[in-house]
């Protein structure tokens, strides 16, 4: 059973890429609990501003069966085009293209995250949204979500400059409360010492690195992911 957690160390670092290019990979389902407004940080339209999202946004309960179609314009959606994979409904969908906490309390939504179930499927991945320290709610961060999960984690770095600090930052955020780390994974252009050393202080598998494709579609990511990592280390 292969299953991993994919953050990141901030917003628009390039994780739900990645987290197409390892669906492929791996042959794995995805799955997105919170999808907060759309790609390109623009509100969700669909969702009124002061309708709940989602399939049960006041308890945040993921959908024990497959078979929702995917919004245009969420991660999920981009998610299969550039993968194939099967996909699994949000727990929530929000309006606004904020943090889940603020755009929860914007549209009157109570966000519960204890009660999110992760699908049951052999292997997936599953996004969490923005970095590891964005808040699911006051009480709670992402982070500590993926502490109670205990699915392995893979934090997505950029990798120019000021990536060092804000990985070891993601990294030493995660390990305090107990998250297992299953490695970095890079994207962006060549940067081998930045990556070096962030491998190297913060003890943990750089597992590789994803250039920023001239064309994204599904052909490209497949024929790069096989390239540039290795379907084992994720075994």
């Amino acid at each position: 059973m292969a299953r991993f957690v994919i953050t990141s160390t901030g917003t628009d670092v390039g994780k739900t890429v990645f987290a197409a290019g390892l669906c492929g990979l791996i042959g794995a389902d995805y799955w997105k609990p919170v999808q907060s407004g759309l790609a390109g940080n623009v509100a969700n339209e669909a969702l009124t501003a002061d309708a709940p999202g989602g399939h049960s946004p006041c308890t945040g309960r993921t959908p024990t069966t497959h078979g929702a179609v995917a919004q245009p314009g969420t991660d999920r959606a981009e998610v299969e085009r550039l993968s194939g994979a099967r996909t699994h409904p949000e727990a929530v969908l929000l309006r606004e293209p904020l943090s889940p906490h603020r755009a929860a309390e914007l549209q009157g939504v109570t966000l519960d995250p204890a009660s999110w179930a992760i699908p049951e499927t052999r292997d997936l991945v599953i996004e969490g949204a923005g970095g590891a320290l964005v808040p699911v709610t006051r009480q709670e961060l992402f982070a500590d979500v993926f502490a109670r999960w205990q699915v392995p984690v893979i934090v997505v770095c950029a990798t120019g400059l000021g990536t060092i600090s804000h990985s070891l930052t993601a990294l030493e955020s995660l390990r305090a409360r107990g998250v297992p780390l299953h490695g970095v994974a890079f994207v962006g252009p060549a940067n081998d010492d930045n990556m070096a050393t962030i491998g190297q202080i913060g003890g943990v598998s750089v597992l590789g690195r994803l250039p920023v494709l001239d064309r994204l579609d599904r052909d490209s990511l497949t024929a790069t992911m096989r390239a540039a990592f290795r379907a084992e280390d994720f075994a």
